[in-house]
């Protein structure tokens, strides 16, 4: 059975609108929902970028049944993987083993901003696995002395650790993250729905297999309105950015940056690859390669802020009814 979960999407509401979200998300039926961690909105369209672990720990109060998730966090450039080691463990005993920590490599857009630069791709998966190594020796709960390559722990302690453990989800797009990355964490996640990227987590040594003690968790953009026209217009405002990439969108630095890349985005390009509109059926289609190969979870982001509430009030439970009758 496929879960379904909502987006917290930082970079386009403010914290007590997130948080006021999330309560309706619950009580609507969603299986789960994920935060976006960012410093800057991708577009300054969007105008918000709240820091998603207080955000999160008030979801964690405000909620009681949902499953929560970072989707993701950068452990190594704004935060030293010891600090969100012992955030996630907070977060952890407040939502009373309900989370789940989303680490990724990161993009340039929020990590920049301590001003210690955009190492190169390979550079940056390294000090991933490095800080994967710390959280999980600061998780065992002994004294954590540490000296890698790329980061350093003195004499480092969480003094408040949960009765569950935080388990580990990593962000993968191909063969090498995939084959580095799976044996250090506990379920995958990934913004594209390849079947390859499980079946290489599957045949990678040490790891739970995706379905049975490991979770595949993708996330997907949908643009829900009254009409199609509005829906349209409301994602490309929004979500133009998204037209470019991984690639592209891990290596801008300002939202300047993302506007002078997608100012030649046309409208009918975001409608290619955002269901936009009224139509729930189409929505579904979208969302349906997800679990075709072989995703387990599917958090969706409803575009914009405008239509946030009303989406929640009329959308989603008709939508979760019929993603889980396709789903099986």
């Amino acid at each position: 059975m496929t879960s379904f979960g909502y987006t917290l999407m930082t970079e386009q509401s403010g914290p007590r609108e997130l948080v006021r979200y999330a309560v309706a998300a619950e009580r609507i039926g969603f299986d789960f929902e994920v935060s976006s961690d960012h410093y800057s909105p991708w577009l300054t369209e969007q105008g918000h970028a709240p820091y998603a672990w207080t955000v999160l720990g008030a979801v964690a109060q405000a909620t009681e049944r949902v499953g929560l998730m970072t989707y993701v966090t950068c452990p190594t450039l704004r935060y030293h993987p010891a600090v969100v080691a012992q955030k996630a463990a907070t977060l952890q005993i407040l939502a009373e083993g309900r989370f789940t920590l989303g680490l990724g490599s990161g993009e340039n857009l929020n990590e920049h901003v301590v001003g210690a630069g955009w190492p190169a791709v390979g550079v940056r998966q390294e000090m991933l696995e490095e800080a994967i190594e710390i959280i999980r020796a600061l998780h065992g709960g002994e004294l954590v002395d540490y000296r890698g390559t790329h980061f350093d722990v003195e004499s480092a302690r969480i003094w408040d650790l949960p009765e569950q453990r935080v388990e580990i989800g990593v962000a993968v797009s191909g063969d090498r993250s995939v084959s580095d990355l799976a044996p250090l964490a506990d379920h995958l996640v990934a913004v594209e729905p390849r079947a390859d990227l499980v079946e290489g987590w599957n045949a990678a040594d040490g790891t739970s297999r995706i379905g049975s003690g490991a979770r595949a968790i993708g996330q997907i953009p949908v643009c829900w309105a009254p009409s199609e026209e509005e829906g349209v217009e409301l994602a490309h405002e929004q979500f133009r950015w998204f037209a470019g990439g991984w690639k592209v969108n891990a290596d801008l630095p300002t939202p300047a940056g993302f506007a002078g890349a997608s100012q030649f985005v046309r409208p009918e390009d975001v409608a290619e690859q955002i269901p936009c509109g009224p139509d729930l059926d189409a929505i579904v289609e979208a969302v349906r390669p997800y679990w075709e190969a072989g995703f387990t979870d599917v958090a969706l982001v409803q575009v914009g802020d405008r239509l946030q509430q009303r989406f929640l009030d009329e959308a989603a439970g008709p939508l979760l009814e019929r993603l889980r009758s396709a789903a099986g």
